[in-house]
């Protein structure tokens, strides 16, 4: 019984743990506004969405458009407000962005492939939208 409790403990912390480091780089990434690091979490294609340029990119694609988003707009602060359960296959993280031209709403959906969390869909939005 300790075994199967300890498996499922070792095993469920695993989970989580790869959500939350990915997560945590990312926020980490965006408060930088470094596009090269956020990117490195992105699944082969991603569905990106940056204020009125919306398409699906590959990787490459996505981290160039995201590139010169940051290149306007340079990150002032980044403030998560919502993210969901780390037990999901599914996971979300929303927040707002100040830039030196004003402010942005984030969001990410990460998404299990494999043993990874990979972000599948990012969005920067005005905020009044």
């Amino acid at each position: 019984m300790k075994t199967i409790i300890l498996f499922i403990t070792f095993f469920t912390t695993i989970l989580g743990g790869s959500y939350m480091d990915v997560s945590t780089e990312v926020l980490d990434a965006i408060k930088q506004g470094n596009a090269t690091a956020i990117a490195k979490n992105f699944n082969d294609k991603i569905d990106l969405k940056i204020l009125d340029q919306e398409d699906v990119y590959s990787k490459a694609q996505a981290e160039l458009v995201l590139k010169d988003f940051f290149a306007k707009h340079p990150v002032k602060s980044f403030v998560e407000s919502h993210s969901s359960n780390a037990k999901s296959a599914n996971q979300f993280v929303v927040g707002t962005l100040t830039s030196t031209n004003g402010k942005y709403r984030v969001s990410f959906l990460l998404k299990k492939f494999g043993e990874r969390f990979l972000i599948s869909q990012f969005r920067i939005e005005n905020e009044n939208d």
